[in-house]
């Protein structure tokens, strides 16, 4: 067992979680909105670029499920340094890729290592941070999805534009080479799970994991949580300028506001989550978010500050009960089988968004004007998982006398 860290050091550790998080996030992100370019330059259609953008997901879901296998079976900050360089290099290939079959291999191999850096991000926090800490560091490491999206995906968009599309890619891989070297130095050991007396056998732990009735109730608030708000938001830009009359030009100001409040309202939301209590705060959010997540559906007629209102209240809400969600959900197992369940909840969590952009785009139709139609049955279907976590999140049994972290 490492000795307790320094607050210095802590802060640290978490920074450099957040920014590989952030790479990880934004490697994903930054295919979505360069759409029109990878469709004219590979004279691709619009469901091969689909399937472009999803096998990342699809890849990353199925990779956390075979590191089920052995993330227990090694040193935390070991794996971390492996599946973080070959994700640099993944993303190094992506902009390298001549064509469209060289891309899509690239970015199933990204995908394969990038599933298992969430999911070890987290397990990570949950090892080091004592329990009463552990909403605000995770409100740091999840600031991430915040700082890239109202900085990283501008950012990216803008080298793409002024130079070419392999630039984005080319920075993340750098921006990864230097954190890697960040992790290197201020990673501890974290390898006090292989030394536990009570350390079984990796299809005995998978097994461990699935059979406890509390670890299927928090998979069940995980999978919940995350197919809520993807029957909504992966047709959100669609629908504000099919139906709501929402100028392409204006599109970046969603993210602009919506990633600004948001990493303004996550340490809120992290401190909030500490004095309040993890569930709590959880449910709080749950509740809320169906408000905006519905409004979203049927803003048609609105003003472009009713429709900026709407969906950065969303981001804030969305993005905000995550904190408390995976604090909840991180503490709800015991620390030497963490490591699998961590994993397993990763691969539950992107089957769960690849389900639930299934299902909203058989639900979404659209009429001869070009409108989308049916939109707000997807996002009922959206209020009722969120309702359904909330009430599922206050059956959790959280192990809350774990006071001090496992490194």
């Amino acid at each position: 067992m490492t000795p307790h860290l320094t607050p210095r050091r802590e802060r640290w550790l978490l920074l450099t979680l957040a920014g590989i998080q952030f790479t990880h996030i934004l490697d994903f992100m930054i295919m979505m909105p360069m759409g029109p370019q990878f469709t004219a330059l590979f004279g691709i259609s619009n469901a091969q670029f689909g399937l472009l953008v999803s096998a990342y997901t699809l890849s990353a879901g199925f990779s956390g499920l075979m590191a089920s296998t052995y993330i227990d079976r090694f040193s935390r900050k070991r794996l971390m340094l492996t599946m973080y360089t070959l994700f640099g290099l993944a993303t190094l290939s992506c902009g390298l890729a001549p064509d469209y079959v060289w891309l899509m291999v690239a970015r199933v191999a990204a995908g394969l290592f990038g599933g298992v850096l969430s999911a070890l991000s987290q397990t990570v926090v949950a090892d080091v941070i004592p329990f009463e800490r552990r909403g605000r560091a995770m409100s740091v490491v999840m600031t991430s999805f915040s700082v890239s999206t109202v900085a990283g995906v501008p950012l990216g968009l803008f080298l793409a534009t002024h130079l070419s599309w392999h630039a984005p890619f080319f920075g993340i891989a750098l921006l990864v080479g230097l954190l890697a070297l960040a992790a290197w130095q201020s990673l501890p050991r974290l390898d006090a799970h292989l030394h536990h007396p009570e350390r079984v056998s990796v299809w005995r732990g998978i097994g461990q994991v699935l059979a406890h009735p509390n670890h299927l109730k928090a998979f069940g608030v995980s999978g919940l949580m995350m197919f809520a708000g993807f029957t909504v938001i992966p047709y959100i830009t669609i629908y504000l300028q099919s139906n709501a009359g929402m100028q392409s030009h204006e599109v970046p100001w969603i993210y602009l506001c919506g990633g600004t409040v948001t990493l303004l309202s996550a340490r809120y939301f992290g401190r909030l989550t500490d004095r309040v209590g993890k569930v709590k705060v959880f449910q709080r959010l749950a509740l809320a978010v169906t408000l905006p997540l519905m409004a979203t559906t049927v803003s048609q007629g609105l003003p472009l500050w009713g429709l900026l209102a709407i969906s950065t209240g969303l981001f804030a809400m969305m993005s905000g009960r995550m904190i408390p969600g995976m604090a909840m959900i991180s503490s709800a197992v015991e620390p030497r089988l963490r490591g699998t369940f961590m994993t397993l909840n990763s691969a539950v969590q992107s089957a769960s968004m690849g389900l639930a952009a299934l299902v909203g785009g058989l639900i979404i139709g659209r009429d001869e004007l070009g409108q989308l139609t049916g939109y707000w049955m997807a996002g009922l279907l959206g209020v009722l998982a969120s309702l359904m976590s909330a009430w599922l999140a206050g059956h959790l049994r959280l192990h809350e006398s774990q006071a001090r972290a496992m490194v």
